[in-house]
């Protein structure tokens, strides 16, 4: 029987989870539900606050600029589509659209 572990508060909990790439990608198919785009930005820098992810080296991947990286992240980021989808790129992520 395995011990459950306990958490000092949600963002502990919250990161912890998303270390789990199948969750951290159902984090952000559902943040990308939400009308408010800043949710999925948020949801973004969640993630990759949790799995330890070199922002500088991402940046680089993803043919951006670090400081517009953390712009584009923060709360009053207004990124381009053109930005998100490198940056989802450089991440391992795809995009994909269903009818329901």
């Amino acid at each position: 029987m395995t011990k459950n572990k306990i958490y000092k508060d949600y963002d502990e909990f919250l990161q912890d989870r998303l270390k789990d790439p199948r969750l951290a990608v159902a984090y952000l198919n559902q943040a990308f539900q939400d009308e408010d785009e800043n949710v999925f930005l948020i949801a973004l820098k969640d993630v990759l606050s949790a799995q330890g992810v070199d922002i500088s080296a991402l940046a680089k991947k993803a043919h951006l600029n670090r400081q517009n990286l953390y712009k584009m992240l923060s709360k009053d980021g207004n990124p381009r589509w053109s930005n998100i989808t490198s940056l989802m790129a450089a991440m391992g992520l795809k995009v994909r659209f269903s009818y329901e």
